[in-house]
């Protein structure tokens, strides 16, 4: 008896996608045999370039609500499985007969893949995952010099009981997990663009939306690990209101104390808020539930290279580049401990290197002028602060930096003058 071929669709939301729908749609086109998308209020051609692939388009309200919008959409499956995509993601080549021969399967119900979220540059991450050089593996992603590969699932057996949940970050793992279905690991890779191409205003839009969102989802699961976790980073990265932060990741590590990653973000807001011993206490807790990530050792470094325990530091930003994550902000801090150890050449040469790699990120600078004081190179400093206040946005270390130029300045002025009196 032959076996029926199983099916696929792409299931998709959007709104005002137009810019990158296409080339979403053009990726998996060539394999699946359905693609329906949900429009929640396009003001663009998204729903044309939609059809134009043979894609039924269904209008969709938009309620506040990512999983609302998703399910809406799943009331229309037709085939034996589903795939997720948004339209700044991609499939490679391969991505597509490795789903193929997913899909045959009898057992899981579901699959967790890669998501690889592109990036501008090296000093960016999402979560606790710092970012990894690009390999390019993908031609689309070579204008990217970064990547951060975070878990996902989108792919999974159109089953009644398997829908999303969550407001904001939503996702269907609860559902599978309440069914007790079986899931499967994937090696296909999700390309994901939006970071790296969306325009900073629209970025911060979005910021915003996922923020207002995950106010709603906390508020409906006070005590979710994992909306806390969320609003925690939302503070934490977007709002840069670490000591807000502090208090969702705090409540974490009190209703899931074995939580590695509440007690790591927990160790980095205290870092930002200078409680550096107290921080320390928290990302040791981490490292001890089996948290050995870039993040981790980065964020060790930080509390050390504050306290002026430049030894530990250094150490620390090793370990940072022995795991292949290495930024240029953690490689400008292992200069300046360097530096305050005595390798003073080798100690400016990487702070260089880490400027150079990076030259539009300003902290950079900031570490370089500040060390090359340090040393007496007073040429170096006022260069680097030079080059640091043409790129805008000065702030009071600034001004300070270059009043305690101004009075080196003065002060060697004044020994050259002494000295050629003497003489």
């Amino acid at each position: 008896m032959l076996q029926m071929k199983r099916t696929v669709e792409l299931s998709m939301i959007v709104k005002d996608g137009a810019s990158v729908l296409a080339r979403c749609l053009q990726s998996v086109a060539p394999f699946v045999d359905r693609i329906i998308v949900g429009d929640t209020g396009s003001t663009d051609d998204s729903a044309t370039i939609a059809r134009g692939f043979g894609a039924e388009v269904v209008s969709i309200p938009w309620e506040q609500d990512f999983s609302r919008a998703r399910n809406r959409v799943l009331e229309h499956r037709k085939c034996d499985w589903i795939l997720v995509l948004d339209a700044d993601e991609m499939l490679d080549a391969a991505g597509g007969a490795r789903i193929s021969k997913l899909i045959d399967s009898h057992i899981a119900f579901a699959y967790h893949n890669p998501r690889w979220n592109y990036m501008r540059d090296m000093n960016a991450r999402l979560g606790f995952q710092t970012a990894k050089p690009n390999p390019v593996t993908f031609e689309e992603s070579r204008p990217y010099p970064a990547y951060v590969p975070l878990p996902t699932t989108r792919l999974f057996r159109s089953h009644p009981g398997i829908y999303y949940e969550g407001c904001v970050h939503e996702t269907i793992t609860k559902r599978l997990a309440a069914l007790n279905l079986a899931t499967g690991r994937a090696d296909f890779v999700v390309h994901h663009f939006g970071h790296a191409e969306d325009a900073e205003t629209d970025r911060q839009k979005k910021d915003e939306l996922y923020h207002v969102l995950g106010e709603k989802k906390l508020c409906a699961n006070p005590d979710d690990p994992q909306a806390l976790i969320e609003m925690g980073l939302a503070e934490l990265e977007h709002a840069r209101r670490p000591a807000a932060a502090l208090a969702h990741f705090e409540r974490v590590c009190e209703l899931s104390p074995e939580s590695a990653a509440a007690w790591l973000y927990a160790g980095v807001c205290l870092v930002r808020l200078t409680k550096l011993p107290e921080a320390l206490v928290r990302l040791e807790r981490a490292s001890s539930l089996g948290l050995q990530t870039g993040l981790l050792y980065q964020a060790v470094g930080d509390a050390h290279f504050h306290s002026g325990n430049f030894t530990q530091a250094r150490a620390a930003y090793v370990q940072v580049a022995d795991l292949g994550e290495a930024s240029p902000l953690s490689e400008a801090k292992r200069g300046a401990c360097d530096v305050n150890l005595g390798s003073v050449a080798e100690g400016v040469r990487r702070m260089q290197r880490a400027v150079e790699s990076a030259p539009a990120y300003g902290e950079l600078y900031d570490i370089l002028a500040a060390a090359s004081l340090q040393v007496g190179n007073l040429l170096l400093a006022t260069q680097t602060l030079q080059t640091r206040l043409r790129m805008g946005k000065p702030t009071d270390f600034h001004f300070k930096l270059a009043a305690v130029l101004q009075m080196e300045f003065k002060a060697r002025q004044d020994v050259q003058a002494m000295q050629q009196i003497a003489s």
